[in-house]
Protein backbone atom coordinates (compact mmCIF):
# COMPACT_ATOMS: atom_id res chain seq x y z
CA UNK A 1 0.00 0.00 0.00
CA UNK A 2 1.54 3.22 -0.92
CA UNK A 3 2.08 6.10 1.56
CA UNK A 4 0.19 9.29 1.10
CA UNK A 5 1.33 12.65 2.09
CA UNK A 6 -1.31 12.91 4.84
CA UNK A 7 0.07 10.00 6.59
CA UNK A 8 1.74 10.79 9.82
CA UNK A 9 5.63 10.54 10.01
CA UNK A 10 7.49 8.25 12.03
CA UNK A 11 10.41 8.79 14.56
CA UNK A 12 12.80 7.56 11.21
CA UNK A 13 11.39 10.83 9.10
CA UNK A 14 12.42 12.63 12.43
CA UNK A 15 15.94 14.73 12.68
CA UNK A 16 17.37 16.25 15.92
CA UNK A 17 16.99 20.02 15.37
CA UNK A 18 14.05 19.44 12.93
CA UNK A 19 11.82 22.10 13.81
CA UNK A 20 7.50 22.96 13.38
CA UNK A 21 5.25 25.45 13.83
CA UNK A 22 1.92 25.18 14.62
CA UNK A 23 -1.40 27.31 13.04
CA UNK A 24 -2.45 29.97 15.58
CA UNK A 25 -5.53 29.77 17.97
CA UNK A 26 -7.40 32.44 19.67
CA UNK A 27 -7.97 31.65 23.50
CA UNK A 28 -11.75 32.53 24.26
CA UNK A 29 -13.00 33.78 27.58
CA UNK A 30 -15.64 30.37 26.22
CA UNK A 31 -12.51 28.41 26.64
CA UNK A 32 -11.31 29.65 30.20
CA UNK A 33 -15.26 28.59 31.60
CA UNK A 34 -15.10 25.57 29.97
CA UNK A 35 -11.74 24.69 31.16
CA UNK A 36 -13.00 25.57 34.69
CA UNK A 37 -15.75 23.57 34.55
CA UNK A 38 -13.69 20.74 33.04
CA UNK A 39 -11.19 20.64 35.82
CA UNK A 40 -13.41 22.26 38.72
CA UNK A 41 -10.67 25.32 39.26
CA UNK A 42 -13.07 27.97 39.34
CA UNK A 43 -10.03 30.34 40.92
CA UNK A 44 -11.53 33.82 40.49
CA UNK A 45 -7.86 34.89 39.00
CA UNK A 46 -9.63 32.85 35.96
CA UNK A 47 -13.10 33.37 36.20
CA UNK A 48 -14.13 36.33 38.38
CA UNK A 49 -13.89 39.84 36.18
CA UNK A 50 -14.09 42.28 39.36
CA UNK A 51 -11.76 40.48 41.27
CA UNK A 52 -9.30 39.59 38.50
CA UNK A 53 -9.32 43.79 37.83
CA UNK A 54 -7.52 43.95 41.21
CA UNK A 55 -5.55 41.04 41.16
CA UNK A 56 -1.76 40.20 39.67
CA UNK A 57 -2.77 40.77 36.15
CA UNK A 58 -5.73 43.52 35.86
CA UNK A 59 -7.71 41.28 34.50
CA UNK A 60 -8.88 37.41 34.19
CA UNK A 61 -5.97 35.14 32.97
CA UNK A 62 -6.22 31.76 31.30
CA UNK A 63 -5.39 28.43 33.24
CA UNK A 64 -1.71 27.60 33.03
CA UNK A 65 -2.87 23.99 32.40
CA UNK A 66 -5.16 24.71 29.75
CA UNK A 67 -2.11 26.47 28.20
CA UNK A 68 -0.25 23.35 28.28
CA UNK A 69 -3.29 21.62 26.91
CA UNK A 70 -3.23 24.01 24.08
CA UNK A 71 0.36 23.06 23.39
CA UNK A 72 -0.72 19.24 23.77
CA UNK A 73 -3.61 19.69 20.82
CA UNK A 74 -1.51 21.98 18.40
CA UNK A 75 1.58 20.07 18.53
CA UNK A 76 -0.21 17.24 17.05
CA UNK A 77 -0.53 18.88 14.21
CA UNK A 78 2.68 20.53 13.47
CA UNK A 79 4.02 17.72 12.66
CA UNK A 80 1.67 15.28 12.35
CA UNK A 81 3.64 12.11 14.13
CA UNK A 82 2.37 8.18 14.60
CA UNK A 83 2.83 9.08 18.36
CA UNK A 84 1.49 5.86 20.07
CA UNK A 85 1.86 7.39 24.03
CA UNK A 86 2.66 11.22 25.61
CA UNK A 87 4.87 9.61 28.29
CA UNK A 88 6.13 12.80 30.57
CA UNK A 89 6.70 16.51 31.19
CA UNK A 90 10.66 16.83 31.43
CA UNK A 91 10.00 19.95 32.38
CA UNK A 92 7.73 22.63 31.95
CA UNK A 93 7.76 26.61 32.51
CA UNK A 94 5.00 29.14 32.91
CA UNK A 95 6.56 32.69 31.82
CA UNK A 96 3.39 34.84 31.13
CA UNK A 97 -0.07 34.41 31.40
CA UNK A 98 -2.64 34.23 28.52
CA UNK A 99 -5.11 36.99 28.53
CA UNK A 100 -8.50 36.26 26.74
CA UNK A 101 -8.21 37.12 23.11
CA UNK A 102 -4.25 36.20 23.03
CA UNK A 103 -3.61 34.31 19.67
CA UNK A 104 -1.03 31.70 20.58
CA UNK A 105 0.91 28.98 18.42
CA UNK A 106 3.30 26.41 19.58
CA UNK A 107 7.14 25.74 17.89
CA UNK A 108 8.24 22.23 18.49
CA UNK A 109 11.55 21.18 17.83
CA UNK A 110 13.31 17.74 18.46
CA UNK A 111 15.76 17.44 21.03
CA UNK A 112 16.48 13.80 20.98
CA UNK A 113 15.15 10.72 19.57
CA UNK A 114 16.02 6.92 21.19
CA UNK A 115 14.96 3.84 19.10
CA UNK A 116 13.19 1.14 21.16
CA UNK A 117 11.88 -2.31 20.51
CA UNK A 118 14.29 -2.87 18.07
CA UNK A 119 13.56 -0.52 15.84
CA UNK A 120 9.25 -0.78 16.13
CA UNK A 121 9.70 2.84 18.25
CA UNK A 122 11.31 5.48 19.36
CA UNK A 123 11.46 7.81 22.75
CA UNK A 124 11.73 11.55 21.10
CA UNK A 125 12.08 14.66 23.15
CA UNK A 126 10.60 17.54 21.82
CA UNK A 127 11.50 21.09 23.38
CA UNK A 128 7.52 22.81 22.85
CA UNK A 129 7.40 26.75 23.09
CA UNK A 130 3.87 28.51 23.55
CA UNK A 131 4.31 31.51 21.46
CA UNK A 132 1.31 34.53 21.79
CA UNK A 133 0.98 37.49 19.02
CA UNK A 134 3.11 39.29 20.23
CA UNK A 135 6.21 36.68 19.72
CA UNK A 136 6.15 36.26 23.18
CA UNK A 137 7.12 32.88 24.95
CA UNK A 138 4.71 32.27 27.52
CA UNK A 139 5.04 28.36 28.11
CA UNK A 140 7.49 26.10 27.15
CA UNK A 141 9.09 22.89 28.27
CA UNK A 142 9.95 19.20 26.99
CA UNK A 143 8.20 16.43 26.44
CA UNK A 144 8.23 13.21 25.95
CA UNK A 145 6.96 11.02 23.57
CA UNK A 146 6.36 7.11 22.36
CA UNK A 147 6.28 7.26 18.45
CA UNK A 148 6.33 4.31 16.04
CA UNK A 149 8.77 3.97 13.21
CA UNK A 150 7.76 4.46 9.74
CA UNK A 151 7.02 1.21 7.91
CA UNK A 152 10.30 0.51 5.53
CA UNK A 153 7.75 -1.75 3.82
CA UNK A 154 5.16 1.18 2.69
CA UNK A 155 7.32 3.69 0.08
CA UNK A 156 6.48 7.22 0.12
CA UNK A 157 4.47 8.64 -2.96
CA UNK A 158 6.57 10.30 -5.39
CA UNK A 159 6.52 14.40 -4.93
CA UNK A 160 4.34 15.47 -8.32
CA UNK A 161 5.64 18.33 -10.24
Amino acid sequence: MARHRNNPLGYNDLTIGDEWESPGRTVTETDVTTFAGLSGDFNALHVDHAWAADGPFGKPVAHGLLGLALVSGLASHAPRVDTQAFLAILEWKFLLPIAFGDTVRVISRVESIEPQARGRRALVVWRRRLINQDDLVVQEGLTQTLVRARSLAAPSEPESS
